[in-house]
């Protein structure tokens, strides 16, 4: 039986998602800034309504509470089949392994649900936790990428991951 419960957000997702975000701020920095009110849901909610950006949250089972957060963004179908992968975790459930459920399963919703054929996750070098993570989940890493994403106010470099559907 599955610790996790993996779906698409929705709007009455809002207040346990900002509280979440709230209370794990210090644990998110410096790898993302995730939001913290209403109106920083509305436009990360807004963006999963076009198609091209999947927004999925983990709640523990037992508890209801958003373990985590995961983005498919970017998405191209056609000959491409493919998309980014963002996540974080809510720091009370840190080191208990339910964010890699989350992710599994999250492949698995790519994958098998959305047709795509690659997802790849960006991680910067230091970001050991994040790195660990994803190799559990299978992906490979492909490559370094210097000064690729702007984080903060900063440009970052980062290690490319991916994962293939058929791997």
């Amino acid at each position: 039986m599955s610790r996790i419960r993996v779906q698409p957000v929705i709007r009455a997702d809002a207040t346990d998602l900002i509280n979440g975000n709230r209370a794990s701020q210090h644990y998110h920095l410096p790898w993302v800034t995730s939001f913290t009110d209403q109106t920083g849901f509305d436009q990360w909610f807004a963006r999963t309504l076009t198609g091209s950006h999947v927004g999925l949250i983990a709640r523990e089972a037992v508890s209801e509470q958003i373990v985590g957060v995961i983005n498919i963004t970017e998405i191209v179908h056609g000959a491409f089949q493919s998309a980014y992968l963002g996540y974080y975790g809510m720091a009370g459930f840190s080191r208990k392994g339910l964010m890699t459920e989350a992710l599994n399963a999250a492949v698995r919703y790519a994958f098998d649900g959305l047709g795509l054929h690659r997802l790849e996750a960006n991680i910067q070098p230091e970001n050991t936790a994040s790195i660990a993570l994803v190799s559990r989940v299978g992906f490979k890493k492909e490559g370094f990428s210097p000064r690729y994403l702007r984080i903060n106010g900063k440009w970052c470099d980062h290690e490319r991951w991916a994962l293939l559907a058929d791997a």
